[in-house]
């Protein structure tokens, strides 16, 4: 076998393991979430010390997940990273923009209901996986 496959061999199994382990933190944090979420009403009656340790919790979990994040960035080759940052870059312009505006609708009163954050979530997870498309379309 020659070292040109030997590197590309490894090169995959390495992007294989970053992404698993990328896919396991996120899941971990989805599912911390939604025990610090759902846990005071369902699990312990609203319990400080508990609901106070499921949001802990999360936000560690929540970190390690950022930093899985950034190694597994980090291991992807220069033009996925390209796509990955412009993905990004519009997802938090999107985010800004999109989130302050929506913010300042209830505030001057022309929507009735208060502005939710998944709704904000939402539209931040399309914008990225547009991103991520079109990004991948415009390289190919």
């Amino acid at each position: 076998m020659s070292k040109t496959t030997t590197d590309s061999t490894q090169w995959a199994a390495s992007c294989r393991t970053r992404s698993l382990r990328l896919l396991g933190w996120s899941a971990a944090w989805v599912a911390s979430m939604a025990l610090a979420t759902f846990g005071p009403r369902l699990f312990w009656d609203y319990a400080t010390v508990p609901t106070l340790l499921g949001v802990l919790i999360n936000l560690a979990i929540g970190f390690a997940m950022i930093l899985a994040n950034r190694q597994y960035l980090r291991g992807q080759d220069e033009l996925q990273q390209k796509i990955f940052l412009d993905a990004a870059a519009l997802t938090l312009g999107v985010g800004l923009v999109c989130g302050l505006g929506y913010e300042l609708l209830e505030d001057i009163r022309l929507i009735a209901f208060e502005p939710e954050i998944s709704h904000l979530v939402f539209l931040m997870c399309l914008t990225f996986l547009a991103g991520i498309v079109a990004g991948h379309r415009k390289y190919r």
